[in-house]
């Protein structure tokens, strides 16, 4: 990843939020709302601190990652590019995938550049993306889809379905496949991103606040993330065996 370049880009790119601070509907004479010079300063000045904020974390994280990757698989590509999403009006989101070269990419969108509280946060939330990589959880969800595929679409064969009942019976297998192990998937990213964070000097549990910030997925049944207290829990019995 290239730093030089990505740091002035941050900074075009999150200067273009709207992080105006919210203001009474009815002032009183007392607090009248900043001029929008002001308010405009304010929002360029947090969004200058958000890319500087950004630019730091992937310069400690990316090394410790990668180093972890390294030690922890044979033959995988651990050489992460890490990138902003930069297309609008998207919730604050991070992830990861592979590039057609299977270089893998973790990308962070700017509203959850912008919107954690602090360094940790953000440093955990990037060393879980990385854990996904390095837990070969891509891989392993399409070997999972393709296994509930072959089942659903064999069943529906011995059934008698026709060709378009075997083709429906085998989207709807990929899907559950592809479910299948989500949430063990999450936990396990939670754990390994846990010991990234913490070998990149930043603190793990503190990092792990920002499941507060976001909905609770609940305990769904085939749901894709598992409840926030879980996730929480898990950092904190990582962390404590760190210590």
């Amino acid at each position: 990843m290239n730093i030089r370049f990505l740091a002035p880009l941050l900074a075009l790119a999150l200067g273009a939020c709207s992080i105006a601070p919210s203001t009474p509907s009815v002032p009183s004479p007392a607090t009248q709302p900043a001029p929008a010079a002001q308010r405009d300063a304010a929002t360029t000045l947090s969004a200058e601190r958000a890319a500087r904020q950004f630019v730091s974390v992937v310069k400690t994280v990316e090394p410790v990652a990668e180093a972890e990757c390294r030690a922890r698989t044979r033959g995988m590509n651990c050489d992460f590019n890490i990138v902003v999403d930069d297309r609008p009006g998207q919730a604050p989101n991070a992830f990861q995938t592979l590039d057609k070269a299977g270089r893998p990419v973790l990308a962070f969108n700017i509203p959850l550049i912008a919107t954690v509280k602090n360094a940790d946060e953000l440093a955990f939330v990037m060393g879980h993306e990385a854990a996904h990589h390095i837990e070969s959880h891509i891989a392993r969800q399409q070997r999972n889809a393709t296994a509930g595929a072959v089942i659903f679409g064999s069943i529906a064969a011995i059934t008698g379905g026709g060709d378009q009942m075997v083709q429906s019976a085998q989207e709807v297998g990929a899907s559950l496949g592809a479910r299948s192990y989500s949430k063990d998937f999450e936990l396990e990213a939670d754990r390994l991103g846990t010991i990234i964070t913490h070998k990149a000097g930043y603190d793990p549990v503190r990092g792990a606040a920002f499941f507060t910030t976001i909905a609770d997925p609940g305990n769904r049944f085939l749901g894709t993330h598992p409840p926030n207290a879980a996730r929480i829990e898990i950092v904190r019995k990582t962390a404590a065996t760190l210590k």
